[in-house]
């Protein structure tokens, strides 16, 4: 089915539903617009009118593009005036019975070979196609937020969308400069599925007070995320956020993986709901001071302890550099168990999940570092009986060595090992059951919530068996449903 040039309505005229018609009439597509309230489409297309107007200041768009594109786009007042279209994109109110309600409606209005599409982000494609004539031309287009600068689109098929169909809408998107991935309907599709592991243990850390809000995100964004998991929270609302980890919980029949938190809950509770309300884990009233991380002041360097870096991957690689460049003399023993620096009998271990408490007084844990370099954030906690001589050493050695120690409290698998071990888990997971591909999980992940890398990207720089052993330490220390490896995971451990 050929779509491109075809005419092209779009119904709801809300911020997604704007920006659609946008970037199909930049593709050349007449687009006809309806939303059921009065007045909303002219108001969409007087968005639309303003954000060209910027662009054109910016000279990033041309007068003569903008009046094109705009010249394209209709506004309807009823849905019989839509009959001749090729192509239906649904962007209304997430409510299965009004969604599937709608559908219904234009099977009466439009001809036979037109494909409807849903831009729902957690609804089921086959749930909405239950009941109409033709359930093998409802295909889930989901964008995501800004549509015309975003470039993922989930393309979700139901259990009775047609592969024709799908590919149709697969090859429209890769016309209108969108990178499309194929998903199958299950909760959540691919990014609202995989990202709840991103939120759900920022949120747990909290919980038990591991740390503050400030070092966590901070943590998180020096691993390459561009903001923090309570940032990105406030961004989105803590009201949409929770609602839609409410919904993946409760479609999963309340698997434990996908609890939501009572932390969040309180927030939404108490009204405070992130930006959008000027308070939610960060206050943005006028003149707000955010608290700054702590500082450390590391012990001068002692170039006469005995050093041996165990292990052997890119982390030890980068050790070793460093200590040349210091002048600190070192021997390494690459078949060991664990991967960090003997100082002295003194350990620092990169965290493999356990706690430090867990492996003796002599023992301190940093967080996991994929790409290790200078002026990286990271996390580190100590055993509870650790002497006070070793507590200034460890730090003072991990800053020498190019890095910003930040203490916490001692917790399993700290902050950045965890949750980046939680989302290839959860990645794992989707590939299994046929959702995605491993290159959609890791296209959709990096186009769709800005991740600095995909699940199985971060899996060629660390390895199965490690992630593995997170996982298992955790469901170990918590002794409960949520954490538990994958069975994809287990198999990659194997080969």
């Amino acid at each position: 089915m050929e779509l491109k040039n075809q005419p092209i309505l779009v119904i709801g005229a809300g911020i997604m539903g704007a920006g659609i018609v946008q970037v199909a009439a930049q593709s050349g597509h007449t687009v006809l617009l309806f939303d059921q309230k009065v007045g909303a489409a002219e108001q969409a297309i007087e968005n639309i009118k303003k954000t060209f107007s910027s662009l054109i200041k910016k000279e990033k768009l041309t007068e003569d593009a903008a009046q094109s594109t705009l010249s394209k786009i209709q506004t309807i007042s009823s849905l019989a005036q839509a009959s001749h279209v090729q192509l239906v994109i649904e962007a209304i109110i997430e409510k299965l019975d009004i969604k599937r309600s709608l559908f219904k409606e234009l099977e009466t209005i439009v001809s036979q070979d037109c494909i409807l599409a849903t831009n729902t982000s957690s609804i089921s494609v086959t749930a909405i196609a239950n009941g109409l004539q033709h359930p093998n031309r409802l295909v889930g287009m989901h964008f995501f937020n800004p549509v015309p600068l975003m470039k993922l689109v989930e393309v979700v098929s139901g259990l009775q969308t047609s592969s024709e169909v799908a590919s149709s809408i697969f090859d429209l998107s890769i016309h209108w400069g969108k990178t499309p991935v194929h998903a199958k309907s299950t909760p959540g599709f691919i990014v609202n599925r995989i990202a709840r592991p991103f939120y759900a243990e920022a949120l747990a850390l909290i919980q038990e007070q591991v740390s503050s809000i400030q070092v966590i995100d901070s943590c998180i964004k020096s691993v390459g995320f561009r903001m923090g998991p309570f940032e990105l929270m406030d961004l989105i609302g803590h009201d949409t956020n929770f609602a839609v980890t409410s919904s993946v919980f409760e479609a999963f029949f309340y698997d434990r993986r996908f609890t939501p938190s009572i932390v969040q809950k309180e927030l939404v509770d108490g009204g405070l709901l992130g930006r959008k309300s000027g308070h939610g884990f960060y206050d943005y009233s006028e003149g707000a001071v955010t608290p700054k991380l702590p500082e450390f002041h590391p012990s001068p360097l002692n170039k006469s302890k005995a050093m041996i870096i165990h292990g052997d991957n890119h982390l030890t690689e980068y050790f070793g550099s460093q200590l040349q460049k210091l002048g600190v003399s070192f021997s390494q023993e690459k078949q060991s168990s664990w991967v960090g620096l003997d100082v002295n009998g003194y350990h620092l271990r990169q965290t493999d999940g356990q706690t430090a408490s867990s492996l003796g007084s002599h023992v301190a844990v940093f967080d996991v570092c994929l790409h290790p370099q200078e002026k990286t954030i990271i996390a580190w906690a100590s055993a509870q009986n650790a002497s006070t001589e070793w507590l200034q050493e460890a730090p003072s050695w991990l800053y020498h060595l190019g890095f910003i120690p930040i203490r916490i409290q001692d917790s399993p698998a700290l902050i950045v090992a965890r949750t980046l071990a939680m989302l290839i888990n959860e990645a794992c997971d989707a590939v299994t059951q046929g959702v995605c591909s491993m290159d959609a999980t890791n296209q959709a992940m990096k186009l769709g919530v800005n991740y600095p890398a995909g699940p199985f990207e971060w899996l060629e720089k660390w390895r199965s068996t490690q992630v593995v052993q997170i996982i298992d330490q955790l469901d170990l220390n918590y002794k409960g449903e949520r954490y538990r490896s994958s069975p994809l995971l287990e198999k990659l451990n194997l080969l």
